[in-house]
């Protein structure tokens, strides 16, 4: 059997959304989709002393409605860039391992030089996965060349994947066309994800932070296990 899961680009994704790439043999990031105004593909939430606080890529909004996430420019006219460092370093520092990750965020924020959004989160994403050692093929829907969308489109990566199983957000049960896919020879897995609890900074536990969080105070080996922690594993899936 081969798994096959997609999503959109996200900056500094939750837990779950690296749970769902480990189901995965195949993951399609769609970065050639419509952007969606405040949705997590330009902001998530680190855990701060008081609470939480939001950290935001600024994107030139003009047009947005008929441009695609690969298209989307960051408004470079916000040192956001130096904020999102700084708000990192000030929340983090005393973290356990935070110092083991500075350099490679201090050179992602102040050496990435690129103003495409999809690009920027890329650059991140991908070193989430390798720190954390989940190794699908990855793939963006950009570079797949197909003009589908929605139920279509899965199922057009599906067959370009040579996948037989599709792993749904946990909202996908109230869209996906069962009878559809399986037609088309396509078993699917909504994701139910169990989010843990875990060593943080500050007071009261917060869930849905940040990967950053969890990786700050606990290191990569450890959160991959705490990601996977009482949640479906792909051997479950086969």
């Amino acid at each position: 059997m081969n798994i096959a899961s997609a999503h959109q680009p996200a900056y500094l994704p939750w837990l779950g959304y690296f749970h769902k790439i480990s189901l995965s043999d195949e993951f399609v990031l769609l970065d050639s989709v419509q952007f969606e105004k405040n949705s997590f593909t330009n902001r998530n939430k680190i855990k701060v002393s008081n609470g939480e606080a939001w950290l935001t890529i600024p994107v030139e909004m003009k047009g947005h409605i008929n441009r695609n996430i690969n298209e989307m420019v960051i408004d470079e006219k916000f040192d956001w860039r130096k904020k999102h460092w700084n708000s990192l370093l000030m929340n983090y520092k005393k973290s356990p391992y935070f110092s083991i990750y500075s350099d490679f965020f201090e050179s992602y924020y102040k050496n990435t030089t690129t103003s495409n959004l999809s690009e920027f989160i890329k650059t991140s994403t991908t070193f989430f996965l390798k720190e954390l050692d989940i190794t699908p093929k990855y793939t963006e829907l950009s570079n797949l060349e197909l003009k589908s969308k929605k139920q279509e489109l899965i199922v057009d990566i599906c067959k370009i994947t040579k996948s037989d199983l599709f792993v749904f957000g946990s909202q996908g049960k109230d869209y996906a066309d069962l009878d559809y896919f399986k037609k088309n020879n396509i078993s699917c897995y909504f994701q139910d994800y169990k989010h843990p609890n875990y060593d943080q900074l500050w007071n009261e536990f917060k869930p849905f932070m940040s990967i950053v969080d969890c990786l700050f105070n606990n290191g990569s080996k450890k959160t991959k296990e705490i990601i996977l922690e009482n949640n479906t594993l792909k051997t479950n899936l086969l």
